[in-house]
């Protein structure tokens, strides 16, 4: 006996698809908070070369951190979580 082939309507929604957009969008966003961190870096150095006040070189060292550290938060709770358990609060 043949069986029929399948029509999109039987298919069950494409999962590998619509997680690959979500991580997509994840990626994205990583990458905007690099390019943010780098840009940070690169005024930083600009500030110290220009002999810029203390707390100007200061705010952007810490804003680099900051950054670095929710580049990291934001891998551990996507890339790296298991979704539905404790584990995403385990990650941070």
């Amino acid at each position: 006996m043949r069986h029929q082939p399948l029509s999109p309507s039987d298919l069950p929604p494409n999962v590998d698809a619509v997680s690959e957009n979500h991580l997509s969008e994840i990626e994205k966003t990583l990458l905007y908070i690099s390019e943010a961190r780098d840009r940070a870096k690169r005024a930083r150095g600009a500030l110290v070369a220009a002999g810029a006040e203390p707390h100007l070189i200061s705010a952007l060292r810490e804003t680099e951190q900051s950054l670095s550290d929710e580049h990291k938060k934001l891998m551990q709770r996507t890339f790296f979580a298991v979704p539905g358990s404790d584990q995403e609060r385990l990650a941070v």
